[in-house]
């Protein structure tokens, strides 16, 4: 018997040590828990192999220490291992103390063994014909049995409950373990009341340990994963048909039941009611494919993902097979969706950019016989009509827009947006009306329940050549840049690119590039023409734009300005034609020289620079008096932003500027302007010069003009005065000013100093 018991022991101890080392090198979570609970229950088992095999009194003693001692590491690191097990988390600071300090005296009362003999002593008997030291317990082994115990029981209360609480599928997971600890305590029990000589309990520690080990490390519940597996197929929104290896159904989930219309325990028909419903696209009697199958039609279609799969066993053997069956409306929907939204523009449903080139590129491919144009929409006050009447009725502008557009083309056309304010389209040559598109396009006029307002458009065309390569982007680049050369921005709504358009474009692009050159070179200049009182005796002079050009020569500003004006540029142009006048203005001062230059400002110069600090900077530069330098601003300027200009025209005037407002009579709110803005002069449109011989009430307006301004003390500039007989009604009218060729046309600085100063 001993000697059985001592290999049995050994093994034990052997085991234990091994699976230590596993469950430390493993990583998962409870890994160092488990090592150190295998290693605390070693330490008796070595105990008990100590005392199995010793015959001396001294050894046995020993092998008791180690014993009990080793039971109390054992009973911690078990108690220490049941909170990871069981998902508690560490033991708590107070318990954890608590604890540890019934187990340090337990240790200290063994320590003390030997001088005292508190806790035990010996006996020696004889088993199996050789000594044995039987223990004889004390008051000291009482509370060593109590404190272990009394863990061990409160550990076992822990893993019931844990088992109680849990779901079924998991109680296997605990389970095991609770009926061990009963039965290591049974045992363990038994030997302390029945003084067995050999306690044969330590066997059921072992197992203990190796059986917590295989739980925590190795075991995996098929019960658990069936169970799991088979919830899952359950609720599973895909309809699944299980079948064995005969071909014949043996369960479907609650999808399945309802897709062909079988009861839960009857599922004799489902074969039948499947090949019903999806015909020859079902193939029952094979597996490993998978097809999408579309049922119905029209916007009742209903898209279906099927795939047959096998089972096989742990060995690789085909055990049968299931059928699942998807319901992929939904997505296909979404997909589709998707496919517009990335096509189409969301506000208006009309093709976007990239996707009408894309059709317009394969349709011209593809078709030879039409003869197409590209045709370009612009908004051309979009901005303002965006920030003046809000957001959402600049979007029911593009609507309008859209459905005018979807709703006057032909089947042939190709359409959609470019960009915000933009549209493109394809269209037939031979059906293109431009009489009947100008008409809508001049009256087009979009209103909602409180608002209403006519939009203006740009219509650019270009005429697709059959020599022309296939070039869409270009094609509407073309398009595009012929509605940024119209001149007369309310008048000019079609427009055409052609070869004369291409050059007038390559033109004003290389005089926009020579811009800078022209300024530094001084190819750019101020020509005077000439303002004179009532005595005919020079005021004043307005400087007037002019480029001598190296190649072209006197290029006429109708030739450049333009240009300038929609690109912007205009304002570098301003800016150097006001420095000149400051440099002429200082020059006359030097020389005694009383005489005023007059400079135009155009609306651009409002957006790209500060109009106001950037004038008083230059007549503080050249040391002139500002009332020296006049300013002209024109009537439709101050009529765009009213409240921004009157602000810049108090200013101006404030910074010692006299302002005139140019071209007054040429907008229909004139006496609204002159009632709300502060100005020193008005010069009268020519217009009103022309018409006033041909027809009197212009005359006589005239008149009332000069004698409304008098009495506002605002002076009076009549320009455009070509004839002595001009002058002469003017002069009689009461006019103070005037300017026009009847006194001299713009000529160099040269030419004006000649003429008046020498």
């Amino acid at each position: 018997m001993r000697t059985g018991l001592s290999v049995a022991f050994g093994i034990l101890i052997i085991a234990l040590l091994v699976c230590m080392v596993i469950a430390k090198k493993s990583r998962k979570p409870i890994g160092n828990a488990l090592s150190f609970l295998l290693a605390g229950l070693a330490i008796p088992v070595l105990g008990n192999l100590i005392l199995i095999l010793s015959t001396q009194k001294t050894i046995s003693t020993v092998g008791y220490y180690i014993y009990f001692i080793g039971m109390d590491c054992a009973i911690y690191s078990l108690w220490y291992f049941t909170h990871v097990y069981c998902d508690m988390g560490k033991p708590k600071r107070g318990l954890n103390i608590l604890v540890c300090t019934l187990f340090v005296a337990d240790l200290i009362q063994y320590a003390m063994n030997p001088f005292l003999k508190f806790s035990f002593t010996t006996e020696k008997i004889l088993v199996e014909n050789k000594s044995y030291f039987r223990l004889i317990p004390k008051l000291g082994q009482t509370y060593h049995r109590i404190v272990c115990y009394g863990l061990f029981l409160a550990v076992l209360v822990v893993f019931v409950v844990k088992m109680i609480q849990s779901p079924k599928v998991y109680r296997d997971k605990y389970g095991v373990i609770v009926l061990s600890i009963i039965m290591t305590g049974a045992v363990e029990s038994y030997y302390i009341f029945s003084r067995k000589p050999m306690d044969m309990s330590m066997i059921g520690f072992g197992l203990l340990g190796l059986l917590v080990y295989f739980f925590s490390i190795h075991f995996r519940s098929m019960k658990v994963l069936d169970r799991m597996l088979a919830g899952m197929a359950s609720d599973m929104p895909d309809a699944l048909f299980f079948f064995d290896k005969n071909g014949k159904c043996i369960w479907t989930n609650e999808p399945g039941r309802q897709l062909i219309g079988v009861s839960k325990d009857n599922y004799d028909n489902v074969k039948d009611n499947l090949k019903y419903l999806f015909g020859d696209e079902l193939d029952l009697e094979s597996s490993g494919w998978f097809k999408r199958v579309t049922l119905g039609t029209g916007d009742d279609k209903q898209y279906t993902h099927l795939a047959m799969r096998s089972t096989v066993d742990e060995k690789g053997k085909i055990t049968g097979s299931y059928l699942s069956i998807r319901d992929i409306t939904d997505d296909q929907r979404e997909i589709k969706r998707e496919m517009y939204r990335s096509t189409h523009d969301y506000l208006t449903g009309l093709y976007t950019k990239e996707y009408l080139y894309e059709n317009i590129s394969k349709r011209l491919k593809d078709d030879h016989e039409t003869d197409y144009m590209i045709g370009y929409i612009e908004v051309s006050n979009y901005k303002m009509i965006n920030d003046v009447f809000g957001k959402e009725f600049a979007e029911l502008t593009i609507k309008k827009i859209a459905g005018f557009i979807t709703g006057n083309v032909s089947s042939k056309c190709l359409y959609g947006r470019l960009s915000d304010d933009s549209f493109g389209i394809l269209f037939d040559k031979s059906k293109f009306d431009e009489d009947v598109v100008k008409t809508h396009l001049e009256n087009f006029t979009v209103k909602d329940d409180n608002l209403e307002h006519q939009i203006l458009m740009h219509f650019g065309i270009y005429d697709i050549t059959p020599e022309d390569d296939i070039d869409v982007p270009l094609f509407f680049d073309s398009a595009r840049l012929a509605t940024t050369m119209i001149r007369d921005y309310y008048h000019d709504i079609i427009v055409y690119y052609d070869d004369k358009l291409r050059n007038e474009i390559i033109h004003n692009q290389l005089i926009t590039n020579q811009l800078k050159n022209a300024i530094e070179t001084r190819q750019i200049r101020p020509y005077l023409q000439p303002i004179v009182d009532s005595r005919g005796m020079l005021a004043g002079a307005e400087a007037l734009v002019r480029w001598i050009h190296p190649d072209e020569g006197f290029m006429n500003p109708g030739m450049f300005i333009p240009v300038f004006e929609r690109n912007g540029l205009i304002a570098e142009v301003d800016r150097h034609m006001w420095r000149c006048a400051c440099e002429i203005l200082a020059n006359w001062k030097e020389r005694g020289i009383e005489a005023f230059i007059s400079i135009n400002i155009s609306p651009k110069d409002f957006y790209y620079m500060d109009v106001v600090p950037t004038l008083k900077s230059l007549v503080e530069e050249h040391g002139i008096d500002p009332v020296k330098l006049r300013v002209e601003i024109t009537e439709t300027v101050m009529m765009s932003d009213s409240m921004d200009i009157l602000k810049t025209v108090d200013e101006l005037r404030a910074s010692g500027f006299i302002v005139e407002m140019d071209d007054f009579g040429s907008g229909f709110s004139s006496l609204n302007l002159l009632k709300d803005m502060n100005i020193d002069v008005i010069k009268i449109d020519m217009k009103f010069l022309k018409d006033s011989e041909r027809n009197m009430k212009s005359g006589i307006i005239i008149k009332n003009i000069i004698n409304m301004s008098e009495e506002l003390n605002i002076a009076t500039l009549t320009e455009g005065v070509e004839t002595a007989k001009q002058f002469e009604i003017l002069y009689a009218m009461g006019c103070k000013l005037y300017q026009g060729y009847y006194f001299s046309k713009p000529v160099p600085l040269e030419d004006f100093e000649k003429q008046w100063f020498d």
